[in-house]
């Protein structure tokens, strides 16, 4: 899937559509005794369907014929009974399909979203969040119908169809040829529908895409979008990319909509030729009115499941675009995973080490961007590393490293001697905790969101984890202390105070080896006066990475880094590089002057 903005059509790669179609039926197996009933409920309607004309015109050439008024009756009585067997089969097929298709939906939703959350950062950093929202809600939305309808529509219609078929000759050849005759004009006019459909469904689902992703993104800054007034801008993109939605859906509906006309004429020639061979073949004599009217009724009962064939064809050339773009998530690979014979990293004493690292984002395309290169230290256990340099250096990226978020392409990283590659990556994370400025609050309560960092943890692990950050005096101050449910993204807390909370997300885990990256950056100096004593002692014994543009923050680490130029400019602690007085010496006193 290619990057691209909202203003951009997703690329897809080519696909079979009978590949795609097979997939998809795939997801019916594991449900195959809840369709057992389904199966049974389909034949017994079909059955009745198929019965029901022939009760017709034996009623017809017999019974009014001979005026037996007791047979026609008993065959009246019969058909009603069937009638209702009929409708109870088919709400009760119905109610199972359902139930059964609502869990397949689940089930394809539940696996490309487990499957999305192994994806490496760089999926999620080349393309909208609102169009990967697009294939998780509305792409398997619009594949229920189709899932559905592949039993309750396609397995009844197609063998009504046969079942019809194989009457019609038993019953008179000609009639049953004159009957069929138009269908080569229905086929012919189904495939030319067919193809020229399918690319303009596939163009409004990226269209739609398009919109999604505008839309989850103006919501998303809608403080930034008010504070610079700009609603008049953003409502007429939001016109320009809803317009070209609804000129793509009237485009596929035009060409798509030419399917039932089709069908109807080929039925209109089909009846037409019917009844033109049962006169002028057949003639008055041997064509009796039952005959005809059993003609006419298996015509309809031939045709009105061609329709219904025709039209769940076309709901599945409109959705097959869908399922594509579910599968086009499904098959890209997740970049960054476990070694078959990657093994569990045991607890570890922090022992970091980068070995001639070196490290390209985008490499081999027109964005390919050099940030790392031939890297090389050793960070001891419990020891303090200060990452500092200006913005693009690659600062973050070393510690995303280290937590394994990218794979590097020269050298290795290890801890305690373990290559990162050779450990489950579970194992490796598990052991480690990762602090970023992007202080992210669920909507739930401040419990909840503490012990998202260890979901076992105590309640005396969870206050004592508050406490080292100092934020516990400022929690039981809220109305209902830790039960107190926070809105969305931290709503209505101050960002030290989401700050903390997020803190103490991160030291309730109780990692070996320890990340801040500008974890303090957006805590007032009060705050941040508090929030250093918790850090120093949660530093303790840990080997910690800290990022940190304010120098201040960072004068107690046993050793800085200034990163710059692709690699590490200088190192030593705060008073060795001041008195180097050179790049450190530099940033500090620009900071302060």
């Amino acid at each position: 899937m290619a990057t691209n903005s909202f203003r951009e059509d997703e690329q897809l790669q080519h696909t079979d559509r009978k590949k795609v179609v097979l997939r998809m039926m795939k997801y019916l197996k594991p449900h195959i005794r809840e369709i057992i009933p389904v199966l049974i409920s389909l034949a017994i309607t079909v059955a009745i369907s198929l019965i029901s004309p022939l009760l017709i015109e034996r009623a017809i050439d017999v019974h009014v014929a001979s005026k037996d008024v007791k047979g026609l009756l008993i065959i009246a009585g019969v058909l009603v009974a069937l009638g209702i067997i009929y409708v109870l089969f088919v709400k009760l097929r119905m109610y199972l399909m359902n139930r059964v298709s609502n869990k397949i939906l689940l089930d394809i939703r539940e696996e490309l979203y487990e499957h999305i959350q192994t994806l490496s950062f760089t999926f999620f950093d080349n393309r909208p969040t609102g169009k990967i929202l697009a294939r998780i809600i509305g792409d398997v939305n619009s594949l229920k119908e189709v899932m559905a309808n592949t039993i309750t529509n396609l397995i009844p219609n197609f063998i009504t169809v046969i079942g019809v078929v194989v009457i019609l000759m038993v019953k008179d050849w000609r009639l049953a040829l004159a009957t069929l005759c138009s269908m080569p004009l229905m086929i012919v006019s189904i495939f030319w529908i067919r193809n020229r459909t399918h690319n303009r469904w596939q163009a409004m689902r990226k269209k739609a895409s398009n919109l999604n992703a505008y839309v989850h993104e103006d919501i998303a800054g809608i403080s930034v979008v008010q504070s610079f007034h700009a609603e008049h801008e953003t409502k007429a993109t939001f016109r320009e990319l809803a317009d070209e939605h609804r000129d793509a859906y009237i485009s596929a509906c035009r060409v798509a909509d030419l399917f039932g006309p089709a069908i109807d004429t080929s039925w209109s020639i089909s009846s037409m030729m019917m009844y033109l061979c049962a006169i002028l073949l057949l003639g008055y004599t041997d064509a009796s009115l039952g005959l005809i009217t059993a003609f006419a009724t298996y015509a309809n009962m031939f045709w009105s499941p061609i329709m219904r064939l025709s039209n769940f064809y076309n709901q599945l050339v409109t959705n097959i675009s869908a399922a594509e773009r579910v599968f086009d998530i499904l098959d890209t690979k997740a970049e960054i995973v476990d070694k078959p014979e990657a093994g569990e990293m045991p607890d570890i004493e922090g022992r970091v080490e980068f070995h001639h690292v070196g490290f390209t984002y985008d490499e081999g395309t027109e964005a390919e961007t050099k940030v790392l290169e031939d890297v090389s230290f050793v960070a001891q256990p419990g020891e303090t590393i200060a990452l500092v340099g200006p913005t693009g250096a690659g600062k973050t990226t070393i510690v995303n490293l280290i937590s394994r978020f990218y794979d590097i392409q020269k050298g290795n990283i290890s801890i305690d001697g373990y290559d990162l590659t050779d450990v489950t990556i579970n194992s490796l994370r598990r052991q480690m905790g990762v602090m970023t400025q992007d202080n992210f609050i669920f909507h739930g309560t401040v419990r909840e969101n503490i012990m998202y960092g260890k979901l076992d943890a105590t309640e005396e692990e969870m206050i004592a984890a508050a406490k080292a950050v100092n934020a516990h005096d400022f929690i039981m101050k809220l109305e209902n202390g830790y039960d107190t449910e926070l809105k969305a993204r931290g709503a209505g807390l101050s960002i030290g105070q989401r700050q903390l909370i997020a803190f103490a997300r991160t030291m309730i885990s109780m990692p070996k080896v320890l990340i801040l990256d500008e974890a303090t950056s957006s805590i007032d100096t009060h705050t941040e006066m508090l929030v250093q004593q918790g850090i120093q002692a949660l530093l303790k014994g840990r080997t910690s990475f800290v990022i940190a543009h304010r120098l201040s923050t960072i004068k107690n680490a046993d050793r800085i880094f200034v990163i710059n130029h692709g690699g590490i400019q200088e190192s030593g602690n705060h008073n060795e590089l001041m008195q180097k007085k050179g790049a450190y010496y530099e940033l500090y006193m620009a900071q302060f002057a």
